[in-house]
């Protein structure tokens, strides 16, 4: 029997835009610190990040305590270039994927993301497709480093549905990291796990048939 859903809540990295951890780690790298791939990863993150993607600290304070580990001649602009190295683009089937939900769901969205991300991919969203608003492709989108609350944590979920009037046991989200679908559905929501390797969110939403 096919789930009857009001609310889609998406995340961002993986889902919508393509995300390469590598990438970053490959740019410490290439600038003499090759030990950045073990202080961060997709699966789990070294306190610092977590700390940054709450908004607990300033990218001042993320670019300093960057440069207490990986040595103190790397500048802020070579800190965000290289932090940003992992954020690739958003196809134009993604974007018409929500414009198509919309007109059945709610459709909100929850991203883990910092103060130096955020004005990065909204640039090349906004420089690929064209939308200078991107918060506004949804009925709601929230980032964790603005609402000091992040996935897997059932008040991230929470909050955000609260905010819609969204029941839980209604909604239906849907995110890369297995971590993050196991919070979703131990705060009560309907969650599905892109896997990546096998297929895309445009392929995940034909499969649920949620169009």
């Amino acid at each position: 029997m096919q789930q009857t859903y009001d609310t889609i809540l998406l995340d961002l990295g993986g889902v919508l835009i393509d995300v390469d951890y590598h990438a970053t780690a490959e740019a410490f790298q290439a600038l003499g610190h090759a030990d950045f791939e073990q202080l961060y990863s997709q699966a789990q993150q070294d306190h610092l990040f977590d700390g940054f993607e709450v908004g607990a600290l300033s990218p001042a304070e993320f670019r300093d305590r960057i440069r207490a580990v990986l040595g103190s001649g790397l500048t802020d602009t070579v800190i965000d270039t290289s932090w940003n190295a992992m954020l690739g683009s958003v196809h134009p089937q993604r974007i018409d994927l929500v414009h198509r939900l919309k007109q059945r769901y709610q459709v909100l969205l929850l991203s883990n993301t910092n103060a130096i991300h955020v004005p990065a991919f909204e640039a090349i969203i906004a420089q690929e497709n064209g939308i200078t608003d991107f918060k506004a492709l949804f009925h709601g989108a929230y980032y964790s480093c603005e609402i000091g609350l992040r996935k897997p944590d059932a008040a991230s979920f929470l909050h955000v549905l609260e905010k819609h009037g969204a029941d839980p046991a209604r909604t239906l989200f849907m995110d890369d990291s297995i971590q993050h679908v196991r919070g979703a559905r131990q705060a009560g929501l309907h969650a599905e796990h892109l896997e990546l390797a096998h297929e895309d969110i445009l392929g995940l939403t034909q499969r649920l048939r949620l169009l």
